[in-house]
């Protein structure tokens, strides 16, 4: 009798610095954002029983490295990095909490091996993000983006539970369909819509990696298919350390939680609260 399968669980090692490389400007900056690029005419799923990545889009079988280009991706899920980024901390990010693009874009690459190598996969760098109304330094932060060598997804956010995770979903696809999809990094602790498919690409033989804070990010973190690797274990990935509590990489010896609110503050306004 085996012994239960080993979690995939690892802190990065990959040296932090800018981005090598930069994609070469389009000739239209916008393009259609229905679909992705080289999407087909219909939407597609990771879990569409019809998707067969054996093929290219062209119909030719896809079993010769000629006809599909190696391929390692990135996904980034803005809204839910940013939202369990307040969580983890307890605020509202600033600037200096904020992670850093460029030297996450210099990891990623890296992990990629040597461009000059014959078997060198091309890498692709995606950030999905909801726009609202007002825009603000949103403007910035995308064209920030996209000189580091990311395409951005950028879908105007109209009502509160507008959301981009098909987005992704269907973006993926349409890569594992048109490449050999060699590993796939999702930035995102959102397992209620990644954990199936993600298992599936796996199972499929793609070489996942969810990268998300472990204190949301169970589904990756219990997965027996799945690599998790804390975002903040990215080398470079954050300015200064993050003001959290890290469960997951306590000393042996133990440590102490120094509490995030006065204990007469609190009971000062649970009495006030249990009086009126």
């Amino acid at each position: 009798m085996t012994g239960p399968r080993r979690r995939l669980v690892r802190r990065a090692t990959a040296p932090a610095g800018p981005p090598r490389h930069t994609l070469p400007e389009a000739a239209r900056q916008t393009a259609p954002v229905s679909l992705s690029p080289e999407a087909p005419a219909g939407s597609v799923s990771l879990l569409d029983a019809d998707l067969d990545p054996g093929r290219a889009p062209d119909g030719v079988p896809a079993d010769d490295d000629r006809v599909r280009p190696a391929l390692d991706l990135l996904i980034w899920d803005a809204p839910n990095i940013d939202m369990t980024l307040s969580t983890v901390i307890g605020a509202r990010p600033t600037a200096a909490s904020r992670p850093r693009f460029d030297a996450i874009a210099a990891w990623f690459v890296d992990g990629a091996g040597d461009p000059s190598a014959p078997d060198a996969p091309d890498v692709e760098a995606c950030v999905f993000a909801n726009i609202p109304p007002v825009v603000g330094s949103l403007q910035r932060w995308v064209e920030a983006l996209r000189g580091f060598g990311y395409a951005v997804f950028a879908r105007p956010k109209s009502q509160p539970d507008d959301d981009i995770d098909q987005a992704m979903l269907d973006h993926i696809a349409v890569r594992e369909h048109s490449h050999r999809l060699r590993r796939l990094i999702v930035f995102s602790g959102d397992g209620r819509n990644f954990a199936d498919p993600l298992e599936a690409l796996v199972r499929r033989g793609t070489h996942v990696v969810v990268v998300a804070f472990s204190e949301v990010a169970g589904y990756a973190i219990t997965s027996d298919l799945l690599e998790f690797i804390d975002i903040e274990d990215v080398p470079g990935a954050f300015a200064a350390p993050l003001d959290r509590v890290r469960l997951d990489s306590l000393p042996a010896d133990g440590a102490w939680l120094r509490p995030t609110r006065s204990l007469r503050d609190f009971v000062s306004s649970f009495t006030a609260r249990r009086n009126s």
